[in-house]
């Protein structure tokens, strides 16, 4: 792919009063916790609630009226497809688009609100890849790749150019890797205006596509993850060289990581992010120390998440910080001690969330059951306070995980 600053240019002139220039602010409560100076281009907050309106924008504006009439097809996860789908509806274009199985309902719902032809099939984006090659082929349509085209990639990197108008003196651009349009465009657009600027980018553990492009390694890529946006297994060929270039690492964030960035979007930044919309600041929770005392740039690249899976990481995050936990103790099956107990915890500042008697176990006394109790605490403090005043009253009870049988 042949593609340069002057290309980022243009497309910002094309996408220049079509798509959202968005906001970048400082992001404290981040600051705070990696010690890095932080700021966040919100790139959720376009009309599809993704970057991904640049890149499908520019490539649309790109074809021939004869390209036009015989209608687009694209592959996607959900954001490049409403990405396609949305501005080939502005332009008069038919899109069909091809969506793995598993992609979260609120993106399909989304795709098809704008008017495009939304074809499920795949369990990947790899299955779903073949089945719009096979449809594109037979049609006749013309292909709209979600990263390996220069126009894509060139809508793209006009993300850059707007952090660095916005705040010059930035360090470090963190960037999510999927296929690498994102971080191929932005790194060199970066690296052209600012020659000295870090570009590091994100990719999720489980899907080390460029990771391995990168080192000649060979880690497997596959798994359910939290971003469905970056779960690529083949590093996008025309990025690669651009990446080889301009990206100093990578770094691999978990599944936990990913997760907790979600949860600090919503909690402490008050914004949705999706899960690969979040991986810049799961990057920064996974390597904090490589961050300290730089001025750093994060794109948060979508916030199109399932509201259900928002939730449920909402519930496992108060989990992990102790501000909900379950016990079990084993106590005499009479009338009166549930009514103690609950007593107690009252008194100790607990609120009861569930409750339930297990009378059946064979490690239970006949005249006894195992009781199970989920509480919300408010720390980890309290909830050791509270276990030490259950057994100081002669009821020892075990944390166990949240909803399962396995005591911790």
């Amino acid at each position: 792919m042949t593609l340069s600053f002057a290309d980022i240019e243009a497309a910002r002139a094309t996408i220049k009063g079509r798509v959202m220039r968005t906001p970048m602010l400082p992001a404290p409560p981040l600051s705070a916790m990696t010690g890095a100076q932080v700021f966040i281009k919100y790139e959720n907050l376009q009309v599809t609630n993704s970057f991904k309106e640049r890149g499908a924008l520019v490539k649309l504006a790109s074809l021939t009226e004869a390209e036009r009439q015989r209608g687009v097809i694209a592959m996607s996860a959900g954001n490049h497809a409403q990405a396609v789908a949305l501005h080939a509806n502005r332009l008069g274009i038919p899109a069909t688009i091809v969506m793995p199985v598993t992609t979260p309902f609120v993106k399909v719902a989304a795709t098809r609100s704008h008017g495009a032809r939304v074809v499920l099939d795949g369990e990947t984006l790899v299955e779903a890849q073949a089945r719009a090659e096979a449809i594109q082929a037979a049609e006749g349509l013309v292909w709209v790749h979600p990263y390996d085209d220069p126009h894509v990639v060139a809508g793209q990197g006009t993300i850059a150019c707007e952090m660095l108008e916005d705040e010059p003196d930035l360090d470090v651009l963190v960037i999510p890797i999927g296929g690498g349009g994102l971080i191929g465009g932005n790194a060199l657009a970066a690296k052209a205006i600012k020659p000295d600027i870090e570009v590091v980018g994100v990719e999720a553990s489980l899907y080390p596509s460029m990771w391995n492009a990168m080192h000649g390694e060979d880690r497997p890529c596959g798994g359910p993850t939290l971003a469905e946006g970056i779960a690529v297994k083949f590093a996008g060929q025309t990025t690669l060289q651009i990446v080889r270039d301009q990206v100093s690492r990578i770094v691999l964030v978990s599944e936990t990581q990913l997760e907790r960035a979600v949860n600090l979007c919503l909690t402490r930044q008050k914004t949705i992010a999706e899960g690969a919309g979040a991986a810049g600041i799961a990057a920064l929770l996974a390597e904090p120390g490589r961050f300290r005392d730089k001025r750093v740039g994060l794109i948060l690249t979508g916030g199109n998440i399932d509201p259900r899976i928002l939730a449920s990481i909402m519930v496992r995050e108060l989990e992990r910080e102790d501000r909900i936990v379950a016990i079990r103790m084993t106590i005499p099956d009479r009338p009166g001690v549930l009514g103690a107990i609950a007593t107690l915890l009252g008194r100790m500042g607990a609120n009861i969330l569930e409750v339930e008697h297990r009378r059946h176990f064979l490690d239970t006394p006949a005249k006894g059951t195992k009781l199970d109790i989920t509480l919300e605490t408010r720390d980890h403090s309290h909830a050791q306070e509270i276990m030490e005043a259950l057994a100081a009253e002669g009821l020892p009870a075990t944390r166990i995980s949240s909803g399962s049988d396995d005591v911790t």
